[in-house]
This record gives structure tokens, C-alpha cells and sequence, in this order.
């Protein structure tokens, strides 16, 4: 089977991850598959040099006449059974361009329950009719859409994202990254891990860890938090830590390839998001047996089941609550919570699981 993915970027983000691990396992199952991408530059791709990555340069709207030009040229040279978009521009090009460019088979996958604003939603509406199927990853991101009007009652479909289980395990020899971090043994960290963007509300994660602080009263043993991610809010944040006088307290680690391992190495995982699809750093924090904090943000929930501490958005008092409970958690409570969490990731958010189910779709 020939695949084509279409997507709206590779920059650095969760659905771009999904998109490119798709791609490799693809491969790997014997399919031949290509990606192509409408703007930005290329952060996040397949590992497979096999696979092609095509750029369509849709940077600006007066750039979508070449966009759908070169399009149609890969399409024609191609010839993919399936077309599998993802992101809301992705989608949305590849359902106008159908009506122009014929394909066997067309797929497009939201990320979020958050894709953008009315316009977005009714250009989901007035395209529905042109993919065969439209999905998104959680169960309340689908609901979300049909509360919207983005798609007809029913007519979504939920495939959640998998990961591999042996990128994201757990493993004890963290002391070294600890030591390059110049964070101390004994010392409770706390990660958190994305794109320094508003949908990650890391603002309301710095004020929930001020407000936390106020209450220590051993300052020898107070916690770090840590953040993995890039983005267009660093300043702000920089600005906010100063403000709150949280210097030696927060660390923006920036961009980061070695997740797992800092997942590891960590006490805790947060997650403060306002609204999300299915966050999967939620899951690979599980998968690493890493004690989950995470906002009621949109599919994390379906991800924790009875595992970890899901609190509300929006809210640093809760949010700085829930900081000080899970550090008053005894070592067996929080290992039994963790091994609970590995044996449902296990069971419902493997790659192997979401492959399978993909390719289901693709011919059916």
C-alpha cells in the first residue's frame, strides 16, 4: 500500500512526533509512504532515510496556487491509495484539493480538542463530506468537534496515539543527568515537558509553584521543577520566574531529545494544560513509571484512568495543592500508583495497538 501523510508542519509538537513515528512503523510494515509538509522548517521527522519528505511552501495564503500545484504533481508521480492528513490547515488543504485532484482514499486526523476558532469549525463543517473519515485522538476531543459543529453526530471517530514501549521504560541510572543538571540527590523534581505555547498554560504551572513554595517551611529540601520545551512564550516565562523570584527553583531546559531519560530521572511529571487532544507526554510519563500530576485538559483523563492526580485547568491553587500532596505521598503508595499506570499504558496506548488500527482504516 502506498501512504501519503500531509501535514500542516514538523515543527516541534506532539502531532508532528505522532505523524513521523506513524510513518517509520509504516515502513516498517511494508507499506511505501511519503510526507509531505505545507510550512515552517523541519524539526521532527521519521528516522528512516527511506522515507521522503516533500515541502509544499504554503507559508502565506497567496502561496496556496503552488502549493496546490505541487500538490497535484506529487499525487500524480505518487499515486498513494491513502491519503492521511493531519492538523486542522493539513486537513482542511487536502479536502479543498479533492475537489480538484482525485485520491482513492482520504483521512484527516485533528489533534486536539482545541483546533482553533469558529472560522476553523466551519471549515471543518462545509469540508466533512470530502474525506471518507475524519478522527482525533481522545474520546472528549471527538465529543468536543460534534459539540462544535466541526463534524456530524457520529461521524467521528477516536483512534488513539501509541507509543513505543521500549523507548519509554523504566530505568534507575539517572544519577549522572542529575549531576550535569546540578540538581542534588535527594532532591524532589518535577518535570514538565512541551512547547512554551498558551495551550500549555506554563503560567499558571509557575504561579501554582510560587504559590507552593510559600507553604515550604524546609527550604534544604525544596523541590525543582523542571521544563522541557521551545517556543514563542520563553521570554514571558523568563519574565514571570523573575517576577515570582523562582530563579533557583525553575529550570527552562529548552529543547530536548532525551525524554525518556529525563522522565526517569524525575519524581514527577505535570502536566498544566489548558486544552489538549491526547497528550501523550501523559502517557510516556506513565510508561516511565513516573507519578502523573495533570489538568482536566482534554483526554487526559481517558489516559490516567484512577492513576495519578487529575485536576482542574485553569487553577494554580489546585494545582499547587495537588504539588503538595504528592510529596507527602509514602514510597510504596507512589510505587504501587506508578506500576498501575505502566500495566494501563500497556494494555490501551501501545504503537503496536495504534498501528493496527490505522492500517484497519486505511482498508477498510
Amino acid at each position: 500500500m502506498k501512504i501519503l501523510y500531509v501535514i500542516t508542519g514538523l515543527g516541534d509538537g506532539g502531532a508532528e512526533k505522532i505523524a513521523s513515528e506513524l510513518a517509520d512503523q509504516m515502513l516498517i510494515y511494508g507499506h511505501t509512504v511519503k510526507i509531505v509538509y505545507l510550512k515552517g522548517n523541519i524539526v521532527i521527522h521519521p528516522k528512516s532515510n527511506d522515507i521522503e519528505i516533500v515541502y509544499l511552501g504554503l507559508e502565506k495564503l497567496v502561496d496556496i496556487f503552488k502549493a496546490f500545484q505541487n500538490y497535484k504533481k506529487l499525487l500524480h508521480e505518487f499515486k498513494p491509495d491513502v491519503v492521511h492528513a493531519h492538523m486542522v490547515h493539513a486537513n482542511i488543504f487536502v479536502r479543498i484539493c479533492r475537489n480538484f485532484i482525485p485520491v482513492p482514499r482520504l483521512i484527516c486526523s485533528a489533534h486536539s480538542s482545541n483546533e482553533g476558532g469558529w472560522l476553523r469549525m466551519i471549515a471543518y463543517k462545509l469540508t466533512h463530506k470530502f474525506a471518507e473519515v475524519t478522527t482525533n485522538v481522545s474520546q472528549s476531543a471527538s465529543k468536543k468537534f460534534e459539540e462544535l459543529g466541526a463534524v456530524p453526530s457520529g461521524k467521528i471517530i477516536t483512534v488513539y496515539n501509541g507509543i513505543d514501549l521500549t523507548k519509554f521504560e523504566k530505568k534507575n541510572d539517572n544519577d549522572k543527568l542529575r549531576k550535569d543538571l546540578g540538581i542534588n540527590i535527594g532532591i524532589p523534581v518535577f518535570l514538565a515537558i512541551g512547547r512554551l505555547d498558551e495551550a500549555k498554560d506554563y503560567s499558571n504551572l509557575l504561579h501554582a509553584f510560587s504559590i507552593f513554595k510559600e507553604t515550604l517551611t524546609f527550604k534544604e529540601k525544596q523541590p525543582i521543577l523542571l521544563i522541557a520545551g521551545d517556543g514563542e512564550l520563553r521570554s514571558e516565562l523568563e519574565n514571570l520566574i523573575c517576577n515570582l523570584n523562582l530563579q533557583s527553583d525553575v529550570i527552562l531546559l529548552g529543547r530536548r531529545d532525551d525524554i525518556a531519560a529525563l522522565l526517569n530521572m524525575s519524581d514527577f511529571f505535570v502536566l498544566s494544560s489548558k486544552y489538549e487532544g491526547l497528550p501523550t507526554v501523559v502517557i510516556e510519563a506513565m510508561a516511565c513509571e513516573t507519578y502523573v500530576i495533570a489538568t482536566d485538559c482534554g483526554g487526559s483523563a481517558e489516559i490516567m484512568g484512577t492513576t495519578g492526580k487529575l485536576i482542574p485547568i485553569q487553577n494554580s491553587v489546585a494545582l499547587s495543592n495537588a504539588i503538595n500532596e504528592v510529596l507527602k505521598l509514602s514510597k510504596v503508595s507512589i510505587l504501587d500508583n506508578n506500576l498501575v499506570a505502566r500495566k494501563r499504558v500497556e494494555d490501551k496506548f501501545s504503537l503496536k495497538s495504534s498501528v493496527e488500527r490505522w492500517i484497519e482504516l486505511y482498508e477498510s
